[in-house]
């Protein structure tokens, strides 16, 4: 019996030492300049500069298809992604001419959601006007020594919901309008990049 346990420690020691010494070993620089090392690198870097280790610690050169591998695509996958690449990056030089027509049609699009901000706000604004006072209404109430009427409290709940609606649709227009001034602040960069234009 005991024989039998200290065979069946041995063994998962062996296919835990084994599968160690198989392990790939990669190292990796972030955005921010630091040096990582693990055995996956994370999908936001797998198609950045990266070295590969062998079992004895000593860097091996990286071959295509480890790339493949790291980024988890399929090289018809890869090929499918370089040629929507492709297609973007002649799209974006074939639609402007300069840097000054994206921030043109950055902010024709813009006009749209910054004006459903405005609006917002200022439904927002009178909705807390309105509960504020309906607030001030039942202080008052409470200090007389009377009781919160229902009609009261019923208007109370609705402009509190009212407001909390009104917040989520605003925090919503302004992520979206975060979301489309980056997105044409992503394709001024690449034009550079393409053209050969200014840089920051």
């Amino acid at each position: 019996m005991t024989n039998s346990k200290i065979l069946g420690a041995t063994l998962v020691l062996f296919a835990a030492f084994s599968a160690t010494a198989e392990a790939k070993l990669y190292k990796w620089v972030d955005d921010k300049g630091e040096t990582h090392y693990g055995e996956v690198v994370p999908p936001e870097y797998a198609n950045k500069d990266k070295v590969q280790f062998n079992e004895k610690g000593i860097e091996i050169k990286k071959k295509e298809s480890a790339k493949e591998a790291d980024s988890g695509k399929t090289p018809s996958e890869e090929k499918q992604a370089s040629i929507d690449r492709r297609r973007k990056d002649n799209a974006l030089v074939s639609t402007y001419s300069n840097e000054k027509e994206i921030d043109l049609a950055r902010d024709r699009n813009l006009q749209q959601v910054e004006a459903l901000i405005n609006s917002t706000q200022l439904l927002l604004k009178s909705a807390q006007e309105s509960l504020d006072f309906y607030l001030k209404e039942a202080d008052e109430s409470k200090k007389g020594g009377g009781k919160i009427p229902a009609s009261l409290q019923s208007d109370i709940t609705d402009g509190e919901n009212r407001v909390a609606k009104l917040k989520g649709d605003l925090a919503k227009a302004q992520e979206k309008a975060a979301s489309v001034r980056a997105g044409y602040e992503a394709d001024k960069l690449r034009y550079r990049e393409l053209t050969g234009g200014p840089k920051k």
